[in-house]
Parts: structure tokens; sequence; C-alpha cells
């Protein structure tokens, strides 16, 4: 059940983002008048499972879930009509219009991508503004996994800033790692200020593991609710119960007794908790599956929280500056792909890593801020000056202005096939990452 939900909520947001920017295209093409043939969310090659004409546009669903297009009369495209461009050019035709008018036609999926994500940011500022543990409240400190160790740091460590800026978020350790390629941490461990030097290698482990979230709050272990039927409901645990050791070792925070518990699935455990100020001891089943059975209250609701809340007219440039926020990371990001040190390449991934992002659950917040980062990330691969991406067709229209000279329509169309079959290249390498990391 959580494969379907998760690919249909990837399925979706594709569908939407497709559909936006080819809508870019379809727009800025009538605007100046010129035909368009098709519009179609997927290709239809060889048969569509839906279609029907309005004026002088198909409009169709295709059988291959890879994308959509907008087949523009007089353009060489991925539908590589020869025969069309063998005849004379008329009016209405892509090849007639202006040079400007073809760099507005072509640029239109790309900013209708950009307008969409600043809109999504924006409304789900609106909707559910912006909520974070400030780092200031942690008091346990952060609990860390095996990749956030090997850079220096420790569970209970508190994070002070990172290369000597005040950090406010525990995501922000993570992103100036990643996208400012930071030196340093500085953190309060055991009363003493310490100095960490990011071990060397460290971005290179952070990229390949694909872990935003090696740093998170520590917290206490108390009860939040309990799985029907585990051995903690059997056991009677109630909410607020603060489990405090298991089998006579001191386990306080969740990251240390959530190993043990995993370490002793499918036994009985001595478990002892805290209970309005009494100390009680009880034996509890662990499932086969390495499960106490108890759903932790979230660090969120023990430490609180500092929330913004938008109005709707504010959210919009809040939506804005998230964006082009989300645009500079992404393409910091993208940078690693050429590291000879990162070899971010080898973390490409398709359709099964875009879908492990997704929320197990139907989640609309989680949902639409996939969606909003997706349709940026979108936008920037379309921008890429590579034939048969929208990006090659502004290079050539951008020469052509410049020059004063248009390549000739057997250029482009040799120009078309060379990206298709590039991106074709891509894709397989993309699911092939996929594929050999399940595997691993």
């Amino acid at each position: 059940m959580i494969i379907l939900i998760k690919a249909l909520q990837l399925i979706l947001s594709l569908s939407i983002l497709v559909i936006v920017h080819e809508f870019g295209h379809f727009i800025a093409a009538r605007i100046f008048k010129t035909k368009v043939e098709k519009f179609y969310l997927f290709f239809d090659w060889g048969f569509s499972l839906l279609k029907f004409k309005k004026g002088e546009t198909e409009y169709g669903i295709g059988w291959l879930p890879l994308g959509g297009y907008v087949k523009i009369a007089g353009m060489v495209d991925e539908s590589m009509d020869k025969e069309q461009m063998k005849l004379p050019p008329q009016p209405w035709e892509f090849r007639s219009k202006p040079a400007w008018q073809r760099l507005i036609i072509m640029m239109g999926g790309i900013i209708m991508n950009v307008i969409l994500g600043i809109f999504i940011y924006s409304m789900i500022l609106f909707a559910w503004g912006e909520e974070y543990i400030p780092v200031a409240n942690m008091q346990n400190g952060v609990s860390v996994d095996s990749t956030a160790m090997r850079m220096g740091l420790q569970n209970g460590d508190k994070i002070i800033a990172v290369d000597g800026n005040q950090v406010e978020k525990i995501t922000d350790v993570f992103s100036k790692i990643v996208f400012d390629d930071a030196k340093t941490i500085q953190v309060e461990r055991a009363g003493e200020k310490i100095d960490i030097t990011i071990a060397e290698g460290s971005l290179k482990e952070i990229i390949a593991t694909a872990k935003g979230d090696l740093i998170n709050p520590r917290f206490a272990f108390y009860v939040d609710s309990l799985e029907p039927g585990s051995g903690a409901d059997k056991a009677k645990l109630l909410r607020n119960d603060q489990i405090i050791a298991i089998d006579g070792i001191s386990l306080p925070y969740y990251d240390l007794a959530k190993p043990y518990i995993v370490e002793h699935k499918g036994k009985s455990v001595s478990v002892t908790l805290l209970r309005q100020g009494d100390t009680i001891i009880t034996p509890i089943s662990i499932s086969s599956e390495g499960a106490l059975g108890v759903y932790p209250i979230a660090p969120e609701k023990l430490f609180g929280t500092k929330k913004f809340e938008y109005g709707f007219w504010a959210s919009f440039p809040a939506g804005y500056n998230k964006t082009w926020t989300t645009l500079g990371n992404y393409v910091k990001q993208f940078k690693l792909i050429f590291s000879p040190e990162v070899q971010g390449y080898k973390q490409i991934g398709g359709f099964i890593t875009m879908g492990k992002v997704m929320s197990p659950t139907w989640n609309w917040q989680s949902f639409w801020s996939f969606s909003a980062f997706l349709s940026i990330a979108l936008a920037f691969m379309n921008f890429l000056p590579i034939p048969a991406l929208d990006g090659g067709h502004v290079l050539f229209t951008l020469y052509e202005m410049v020059t004063r000279r248009k390549p000739s329509d057997k250029f482009l169309e040799y120009a078309q096939v060379v990206g298709m079959v590039f991106l074709l290249a891509l894709m397989v390498f993309a699911n092939g990452n996929d594929i050999i990391k399940l595997f691993r």
C-alpha cells in the first residue's frame, strides 16, 4: 500500500508539472498566433489512451508516462515531423515567426514552472506557515547517525554555529555543509565549547547516503500512542509514560532505546518507566520486526517550536524568496555531479529515487512541498543548453539573434536527434543507478 501511495503521489505531481510546463509553451504560441497541433500529457507514440480535438489542437493522454509535449507547427521537436518541414513555411508556423517570439515560446515552459514554484510555496506558507524547532530549544543536544559521527559530532552535542555563523535551525547545518562547503562546526559538549573540523570526505559520504537527516533533535522517550495488539499495548503503557531504562540499562533518550529494541526483536525485555513520579518495571514483548509498539511524543511537542504565519498577500514575497533560495541550492547541488572529489554523478537517481522522497501517507503539505521543489528543478534542467531541451532551442535562437544567421532545419534535426539520444542515455543511467542501489 505504501508503494502504491508513493507512486500515485509521484504520478500526480509529475502530471501537474508537465501540464503546466507545456501550457507555458501553448499559451505563448497562441499569443503569437502560432498553430499548436497537439497538447499531450505523456507520449502517444503509436497510440493514445484518450484524445479529443478542440479548434485546431488535438488534446490527449499518451500511454508512455515519461513527460508530455505540445506539437507546434513548423518546429523541429521530438515529433521529428520531417515531412512538414519540407513544405513551404506558412504564416502560422513557428519557423515563420520572428526570433524574439520564438524565444518567448521556448521559454514559456520554464517561466511557467518557476511561476508555479512561487505559487505553490506561497500557498504552503499561507496554509501551514513555517515551523521548526530552534536549535536553542534543544536542551538535550542532538542525535547523530554514523555519518555525522565520522564528521566529528557526538550524541548530545549542542550545535552553536557552523563556520562561525550561528544557526537557527538544525537543517541549516546540513545546508551549510552541502551547499556552502562549510569546514567547521562549533558545539557545546559536556559544558565545554569545541570547534570541530569537518572530516575530509564527509561531503562525499553525505551525498552518497543521500541523508538530509543525519542530525536530529535528541529527545526523551515519552509515550504518545500505542500500536493496537503490540507488546506495549498488552503491557498497558499509558500516554506520557517515560521510558528510562531497558533490562536495567539506562536508555533515557529515544535514539539510545531504539537500536536496543531492534537488537532484541522477538524477545521479551524488562522496561523501566516513570509514571506520574512513580517508577514502574514491566515486561514487554518486542515484535519480530523489532518494534515495541510505542509511538513517541514528537520533539516538536517536547521542546516547542517557532512558527511564522503569513497572510495571503504576505505569502507571495515569502514564496518568491523561498523559490530563489531553493533554486540557488539546487544549482549548488547540481555542480557536485561534476566534482571529482564528491562524484555526485553516482547518486543521480530516477523514478525510484523520486518515489522514496514522497510521504508514505497522503500528506498534502509534503506533496505540495515536493511538487514545488520539482517544479523549480524541472525549470532549471530544461534551461540547460542541451538539444531536445528548451535550453537547446533557446541557445540556437540566441545564436540567430546575435549573428543574424539562422541554423538550417537539417542542422536542427541532427541536433534534436543527438539531444534525444543523450537524454535517453541519461534516463537509463539514472534509473539504472536506482536499480543497482536496490541490490546493495
